[in-house]
């Protein structure tokens, strides 16, 4: 079974390109805060031009999805995503095929 760990920064750049794709702009210009609650979950908080969008713990691992798709070649809907928080690095996410 393989197994990878997307870090803090690899989330922020899934969210990242998942908004601009729905907003029409670029990436760069997208600006993410990744949040847990223990009532809610794991969010994150997308802003373009000041506009905050939320996604919720769903939308956020899709937006995981497609990064694992576009940007490391795998195939994504074969993948257990589970997020977490390390005490080093952060918020990651867990991945096994």
């Amino acid at each position: 079974m393989e197994k990878l760990i997307l870090q803090e920064q690899d989330l922020i750049n899934a969210v990242c390109l998942f908004h601009a794709r729905f907003k029409q702009t670029q990436p760069e210009l997208v600006e993410v805060e990744l949040c847990y609650d223990d009532t809610v979950g794991y969010t994150a908080e997308a802003f373009v031009n000041g506009v905050m969008d939320e996604y919720k713990q769903a939308n956020f691992i899709t937006a995981i999805r497609l990064y694992i798709d576009e940007q490391l070649g795998k195939d994504s809907m074969a993948a257990r995503i589970n997020l977490d928080i390390d005490d080093e690095l952060g918020m990651i996410a867990n991945i096994e095929w």
